[in-house]
């Protein structure tokens, strides 16, 4: 876990985003964005579908994402054993776009986009969630996504993180302080 790691970039209220070198290569690090025994690893199991309409589920169970499982704290037990989540897919241009639905229909969904380019023997993923409701969602869905983020680094190099929770909690205080300021 790298705790310096920069904090998703807020534009307006609306976006937030996020850029990250990632151990390559890119085809290795697409199939963790693609294939759900590899993404359950660091975010959510379930088939995808390979064509941009297409509906699909994703399975997230955060306490199974730590080296061992663990119990949710507090604030989240309710998704103890975890819980679905629908999507449908807007882009998938193998090994460089990927772009998805975020939310539920009854939300105002919001996009999720993740961009791949190779960097030397890196990777650099660019991850945009657009359409968010506003402040309130972007300081809840940034370090989300930025604990997810430092989780699949962990994976891509090889290990799991001791807590996924406290990452987290960790990740969260420094957004807490940006809003804050």
């Amino acid at each position: 876990m790298n705790l310096n790691e920069p904090l998703g970039a807020f534009d307006g209220t609306q976006i937030v985003r996020f850029e990250r070198l990632l151990p390559g290569p890119i085809e290795r690090v697409w199939a963790y964005l693609t294939e759900s025994d590899k993404r359950s690893q660091w975010l959510a199991s379930g088939a995808m579908p390979a064509q941009p309409g297409g509906d699909f589920v994703m399975r997230f169970d955060h306490s199974l994402l730590a080296a061992t499982p663990e119990l949710p704290p507090e604030p989240y037990r309710q998704y103890a054993g975890g819980h679905d989540s629908y999507h449908r897919l807007l882009r998938f241009e193998p090994p460089h776009v990927l772009a998805f639905t975020w939310g539920s229909i009854q939300d105002n969904l919001s996009e999720v986009t993740f961009e791949l380019s190779e960097a030397g023997d890196q990777v650099k993923l660019v991850l945009t969630h657009r359409n968010l409701s506003g402040r309130k969602e972007q300081l809840d869905v940034g370090p989300g996504w930025h604990s997810h983020l430092d989780v699949l680094r962990e994976r891509l190099n090889g290990t799991a993180p001791a807590s996924f929770w406290k990452i987290s909690e960790q990740i969260k205080a420094r957004y807490d302080e940006r809003s804050e300021a």
